[in-house]
């Protein structure tokens, strides 16, 4: 595999993971706008995300991705100014929409060479179809997007005047000059260039050799071209820069706006590597300028006059000696406060991603897996080291081995807490879950999720997915009434499920509750004398009948439906969780509700033990399932098989016995 094979593997790999990230983000900010409809931050980082998505997969040539995200985007953008409302319809649209970009995604990750089904290009239409009607709805205010991104335009070709004639160009002119590690770092400069097409049309691209150097010198993975762009396009500033988003400490980029002053490419012209003369030569030859502009430029120049009206009192140019955007708007009285705010907070917002991105590093899973597992041989080592130094006695050599047993705790700590993530990313998602499942049941069910900054091992929370999926669904389905029964009984029409996760003891705990109708013990027990279960005769208290449910095959569903019926999903649920070296119990109440228990540890990695000796053996029972130690002389151990533990009577086992040890020594 060579060096370009194995960047474009790497790069996939990151679409990957920042793409399938993003559309999480996009589902969870979506579910909380429809408990805050009015959220201009929501719906920023909504725009956001999808615009992300588009720019990442454009840069890949994913023409199909691209075709969609647009006039989603365009829809947000219209929510975004205010021209539009949010509904119940939109945020089904929006949804479907997230959804179908995702089906997209994983097509281009898994087989981007074969076209997409027809389904899935049917769905797309259709989804097409409908976002387009709010583009095509008209506002009150009778503005639209696309004219307000005219005036914006329109204003920063005015702010660019400073007093001097316009060149007479009609297109946006783009000067990128790519870093020569640009390629090292696994980007494609003609993939950017190509994007451009997706926001306007190329009318000409100058290439610049001037870097280039002898053939015997060139390296293959370095770039040394430069590129001067004349763009047609209505869109902004902003949209045409949010193209280099990805290379923008890898590159050189200036973008002037149509009919820019003199005075902005005199800037540019300075700005640029090349001589004055051979960029203005440049400039001409792709249009940006006729020979009489670059004429009348270079002389403006050799003047002075430019650098007199922009130097401050230090003599250093300074280009933002102009209005701000805002105080034009509000001069012109456009009162368009929000788009202002909104563009303050994205500014900000900006600031704080790029701040998070220096400070976190993508490592590879594998490489962690293999990291925690050395971790655990070293943890392994230590214990035995410190065992070994005990039995010399050697007062130095302890103090060595508990210095080194206290430093590899540590370690042990830091590097199990790299694989630590919160498990509100995981839980976040079931809103989606819980809404759909409602609206299929006709009933109103309220998510409300706590402790989703719980930390938890990743590998842990991954396989907890699905038996959390399970337990909601059956709370949805068999525990919250329909709402007319629910009012008949004096309760809210809303049913409210609640799902929380706190640490405890060295343990995660998760409850997932709800306030329904709860077990009935009568159909449970019924239920299980018909499955054979157990008999008739049979007394079990309420923690045992609550328990049945996870019985394999029980189900107490008068019909089986695509939700649950089935009698698999519980037993399920069960044997996940005890795979997880977790626990999980039931409570629950007629009529109040049923709350479901979920004790799991911190992470699998690494297990703290208790050693034990049987005989000449030694075993390790898990820590976590030690619940006291209690010394017991040899007199009370011949007794019987039984001890007085604080006056209740406690069975034993003798380990040597068990484990057909026939050494006199058992403990």
């Amino acid at each position: 595999m060579n060096d370009e094979t194995n960047y474009l593997a790497e790069g996939l790999q990151i679409f990957s993971e920042e793409s399938r990230e993003l559309l999480q983000q996009s589902e969870y900010i979506l579910l909380k706008l429809e408990d805050e409809p009015d959220s201009d931050e929501l719906i920023n980082d909504l725009f956001r995300t999808i615009h992300t998505i588009k720019a990442s997969a454009g840069l890949f040539g994913f023409d199909d991705v691209v075709s969609v995200t647009p006039v989603a985007e365009s829809v947000m953008g219209r929510l975004r100014d205010k021209e539009i409302s949010f509904d119940d319809d939109l945020m089904g649209l929006l949804l479907d929409s997230r959804y179908q970009i995702s089906q997209l995604v994983a097509h281009v990750l898994e087989n981007a060479k074969l076209p997409i089904s027809d389904t899935l290009r049917k769905k797309g239409e259709g989804l097409l179809k409908k976002l387009n009607k709010y583009l095509a709805a008209e506002t009150s205010s009778g503005l639209t997007s696309k004219s307000i991104t005219k005036t914006v335009t329109d204003i920063e070709t005015g702010l660019a005047s400073n007093g001097s004639d316009s060149v007479s160009n009609d297109y946006w002119h783009i000067s990128v000059r790519f870093d020569r590690n640009v390629l090292a770092d696994g980007m494609d400069p003609l993939s950017f260039l190509r994007y451009l097409n997706q926001i306007g049309h190329c009318i000409s691209i100058t290439t610049l050799l001037t870097e280039l150097p002898l053939l015997d010198d060139l390296n293959p993975e370095e770039s040394y071209l430069g590129f001067e762009i004349s763009l047609d396009s209505s869109g902004s500033k902003e949209s045409i820069a949010e193209v280099f988003e990805f290379v923008k400490g890898d590159c050189q980029l200036h973008i002037l706006p149509p009919r820019s002053t003199l005075s902005r490419y005199i800037l540019l012209i300075d700005a640029l590597p090349e001589e004055n003369m051979a960029i203005g030569e440049i400039l001409v030859a792709s249009g940006a300028l006729t020979r009489d502009e670059l004429i009348e430029a270079l002389e403006y120049q050799n003047l002075s006059s430019v650098s007199e009206a922009l130097n401050d009192n230090n003599g250093e140019v300074n280009i933002q000696k102009k209005p701000l955007l805002g105080d034009v708007l509000l001069e012109k009285s456009m009162t368009h406060l929000s788009i202002i705010d909104a563009a303050l907070n994205k500014q900000e917002k900006t600031k704080e991603s790029k701040n998070a991105e220096q400070q976190t590093v993508r490592v590879n899973a594998e490489k962690l897996g293999d990291l925690i597992n050395l971790v655990g041989e070293l943890v392994i080592s230590s214990a035995h080291t410190e065992l070994k130094a005990k039995q010399t006695e050697q007062a130095e050599l302890l103090e060595t081995a508990e210095n080194l047993t206290r430093l590899v705790e540590e370690i042990r700590d830091a590097t199990l807490s790299l694989r630590m993530v919160q498990i509100g990313e995981t839980v976040n998602r079931f809103k989606r879950v819980v809404r759909d499942i409602s609206k299929e049941l006709y009933k109103k069910v309220d998510l409300q999720i706590s402790g989703g900054d719980t930390e938890l091992d990743k590998t842990v929370v991954e396989k907890m997915s699905d038996p959390l999926m399970h337990l909601i669904r059956n709370s949805l389905d068999h525990g919250v009434e329909m709402p007319n029964a629910r009012i008949a009984v004096g309760k809210s029409e809303t049913a409210v499920v609640k799902l929380q996760a706190y640490h405890d003891s060295g343990s995660i705990v998760i409850k997932i509750s709800d306030d329904g109708a709860g077990l009935n013990p009568d159909i449970l027990i019924a239920q299980a004398i018909e499955n054979g279960l157990i008999s008739a005769k049979q007394q079990l208290t309420p923690p045992e009948i609550h328990r049945l449910i996870f019985a394999p095959g029980f189900s107490t569903a008068k019909e089986v439906t695509n939700i649950s019926g089935r009698g698999v999903g519980m037993d399920v649920v069960n044997k996940n969780i005890e795979a997880l070296r977790g626990q999980i119990s039931v409570d629950s109440e007629l009529g109040i509700g049923t709350n479901f228990t979920i004790r799991l540890p911190l992470t699998l990695a690494i297990i703290d033990g208790f050693q034990v000796q049987v005989g000449n053996a030694s075993y390790v029972i898990p820590l976590d399932l030690v619940e006291e130690c209690i010394e017991l002389d040899e007199q009370q151990a011949k007794k019987g098989e039984y001890v007085d533990l604080r006056g209740e009577v406690m069975p034993y086992l003798h380990l040597s016995e068990i484990f057909n040890d026939s050494s006199d020594t058992a403990s």
